[in-house]
């Protein structure tokens, strides 16, 4: 199986990186921010560098968008994993496109209201995991996990 880990750097990344032992058997690349905790972290693995800002930017939403396209076509995924932020949101809508399963991870900051990441890519997750099961009632079919904290 191969997978794509897409998050925004920082506490999203450092969230999937947790995730080690679910993907770490697996082929694997990374989509997130050029920035030095990404590139220090990622050290070694094959990493793909996406724009920012992200939130509410429509200009790099269409520049991310594009380069989901030529990323996911050139690496076809079996499963794309992400906690967030915005960055996630067209690589789940063009993985969908190409037939990729798609898990997406809440934030554990959230307790009983959306994210906007969230509600944008709820549609097309195949698995949308929440860490509170108050987040349930939030998103229709959500699983609760529990904290990976």
């Amino acid at each position: 199986m191969k997978i794509c880990l897409v998050g925004s750097s920082g506490g999203h990344l450092a969230h999937l990186y947790m995730l080690q032992p679910i993907w770490g058997n697996n082929e694997h690349f990374w989509v997130t921010f050029p920035k030095e905790d990404a590139k220090s972290l990622l050290k070694g693995q094959k990493a793909y560098y996406c724009y920012y800002p992200t939130n509410r930017n429509f200009v790099n939403l269409i520049r991310n968008t594009i380069l989901a396209v030529k990323i996911l076509t050139k690496e076809r995924p079996d499963l794309i994993i992400s906690s967030g932020a915005a960055v996630a949101v067209p690589f789940f809508y063009v993985g969908k496109l190409l037939r990729a399963k798609t898990i997406y991870i809440e934030v554990f900051d959230r307790m009983d209201r959306s994210t906007l990441t969230g509600r944008l890519v709820h549609p097309v997750t195949d698995r949308f995991i929440v860490q509170w099961e108050e987040m349930k009632k939030v998103y229709k079919h959500a699983i609760n996990l529990g904290s990976i904290f």
